[in-house]
């Protein structure tokens, strides 16, 4: 296949960040047209309709599929594409954009990530990791950050929260779970080597950030064939509020409460704890997770 590609697949969020990138999609259509590419712009009602769209579309070929919107798009994005020749582009036009983020494109500003995207679209692509969740009786793949604690019940918080629009909203509804979140009981296998503990978080980890640049696992690397996990050991409440938001700035690594763990395979069991990938519901554990070096072909 040319590095150049002839058509790309555009699929996008007209919900992205609350609404207030609608122009985005029609730009980046538009921009790629005047490039030269033929393009297949999809845009549905919802993310499920998108879903099955933009599954049918790369079914019938196409040279690039491209996301506009934030890290549910991009995670809409890596399970279209995972494990195929077919590269992804990322336009950030959401609230998190840890992905994006994460490749080094532009994460705050639409116009400029288009700019990166046509300059990213003649280069060849180069391959990052990504990790397959196997729960229930399906698998989902990710490319950032598994959440299974404090951080995945604030996910869930944040998504039924429409107020504050923006990353404020992890911090708010962060605030509002602080008042009664307990440490939970889990048992972690990492590499066939079990451990039982209790934990405030646990995050299995790609990418360094999420949650809209929240650096959880700061020394993450995107391409070097592992996953990294960051437990976070019971605290008091006072002191786990001390510490949760030196996430923000990755500078909760020095905490005695905090542990980075590196492997390839887990397995991850606790009682009522819902995991969360890339922002987006997995489901009650217990999860597996493995990682797939060099899974994923990006335009970045």
């Amino acid at each position: 296949m040319s590095h150049t590609p002839a058509h790309l697949v555009v699929a996008v969020n007209p919900a992205a960040s609350f609404g207030r990138n609608r122009w985005v999609g029609a730009a980046v259509v538009e921009r790629l047209l005047a490039e030269g590419y033929a393009v297949s712009m999809l845009r549905e009602a919802n993310i499920e309709l998108l879903r099955r769209e933009a599954e049918s579309a790369v079914a019938q070929g196409t040279d690039g599929v491209v996301v506009v919107g934030g890290d549910g798009m991009a995670s809409l994005g890596v399970n279209l594409v995972a494990q195929s020749e077919i590269p992804l582009g990322i336009v950030a036009a959401g609230t998190g954009n840890d992905l994006a983020r994460g490749l080094g494109l532009p994460f705050d500003d639409p116009a400029e990530a288009i700019d990166a995207l046509v300059d990213r679209l003649g280069r060849p692509p180069r391959r990052i990791d990504a990790g397959l969740i196997r729960h229930g009786v399906g698998s989902t793949w990710f490319a950032s950050v598994v959440s299974a604690g404090f951080d995945a019940v604030v996910n869930e918080r944040a998504n039924r929260m429409s107020r504050p629009r923006g990353p404020s909203r992890y911090t708010l509804a962060m605030l509002r779970e602080l008042a009664t979140f307990r440490p939970r009981r889990y048992t972690l296998t990492i590499d066939g080597i079990r451990r039982e503990q209790r934990a405030m978080l646990v995050s299995v980890a790609n990418n360094s950030s999420f949650g809209g640049g929240m650096r959880i696992v700061p020394h993450a690397d995107l391409a070097d064939g592992t996953l990294d996990v960051l437990i976070v050991h019971p605290l008091s409440r006072a002191r786990f509020i001390a510490v949760f938001p030196k996430v923000f700035a990755g500078t909760h690594v020095d905490h005695p409460a905090v542990e980075f763990l590196t492997g390839g395979h887990f397995v991850i069991e606790a009682d009522d704890v819902i995991a969360y990938a890339d922002g987006e519901r997995i489901g009650k554990l217990p999860i597996e997770i493995e990682v797939v070096p060099g899974a994923i072909s990006v335009f970045a």
